[in-house]
């Protein structure tokens, strides 16, 4: 276990961490809606840190990336956890679960720099979960790959508090942000947060020069109402980001959404011809 960063205690043990938007209030014993943070004895601290559950060596497109370093490969590092419940979740089996109801290696940022470098990867992607839950284990990491002249990648879904992601930032390299819907509602609705935090972690990556694409997976009677996702468009146009890829993703059944069909090729392409009219100028299918 390693010491959290960011929390601060309350009375009768609790504390309250400070590293996401929810602010969980964590009695001692319990862990946040993250599973990974937990209350021990008034000290809130990480049970993932240096113990990743999922370990690959990925093409940099499968982040997906296409505009950062096309053809190379990254080191892909994941643990356990998430600070939103998505009924959809692709990765439900380690995102959604306690570190201990996964299996995990034992590595230290210094392991992971050198496994970086041991296979020839130009870069260290923290994915497949939610990285920002595991923020001061990928912090340490990043530190010593920049030493190292690695790429640091990120692909999150940006529920973060600002302080945090400030001092990742210096860090970073690229990230892929998660974009789930352009509605309030349905961020509380489908994944349990809220919607102006990511977009204030897109403007806050975007101000600090990392390179963004953006991913947006369409779910059919979700998020595909075409009025929102020009609305959606119009908002990254009109913040600088015309140039930086936007994704739109094709949704299959998984999780708590078995019921749902898989989005229809042509809301996808629907979708693409608004983000174009809109101008923005990369903007590829996902998942098809």
């Amino acid at each position: 276990m390693t010491t959290c960063k960011y929390y601060h205690t309350l009375s009768d043990s609790q504390v309250e961490c400070q590293l996401c938007p929810h602010h969980c209030h964590i009695a001692n014993g319990r862990t946040g809606i993250c599973h990974s943070r937990r209350n021990h004895d008034g000290v809130l601290v990480s049970e993932v840190y240096g113990r990743p559950c999922s370990l690959a060596i990925d093409p940099i497109e499968k982040k997906p990336l296409y505009h950062f370093h096309p053809g190379t490969t990254c080191l892909s590092l994941a643990c356990t956890g998430c600070n939103f419940r998505c009924l959809n979740c692709q990765n439900h089996e380690i995102s959604q679960v306690s570190p201990a109801e996964a299996g995990h290696y034992d590595l230290t940022p210094e392991q992971v720099v050198s496994l970086a470098l041991e296979h020839r990867c130009p870069g260290i992607a923290y994915t497949y979960t939610e990285p920002l839950t595991y923020l001061e284990y990928i912090t340490d990491t990043a530190r010593l790959a920049c030493e190292a002249g690695l790429w640091n990648i990120l692909v999150t879904a940006g529920y973060v508090c600002q302080q945090p992601l400030r001092d990742l930032l210096p860090f970073l390299d690229a990230a892929n942000i998660d974009l789930k819907a352009f509605s309030d509602d349905i961020y509380h609705q489908v994944c349990g947060g809220h919607l102006q935090p990511v977009l204030d972690t897109i403007m806050a990556m975007h101000d600090a020069g990392v390179w963004i694409e953006l991913t947006n997976l369409i779910i059919p009677g979700v998020n595909d109402d075409m009025l929102m996702i020009r609305q959606m468009c119009q908002w990254i146009a009109s913040r600088g980001l015309a140039d930086n890829p936007l994704h739109f993703s094709r949704f299959f059944p998984r999780y708590k959404m078995l019921d749902v069909p898989p989005t229809p090729i042509r809301t996808l392409q629907e979708a693409k011809q608004i983000a174009l009219e809109e101008g923005l100028k990369y903007v590829y299918l996902g998942n098809v």
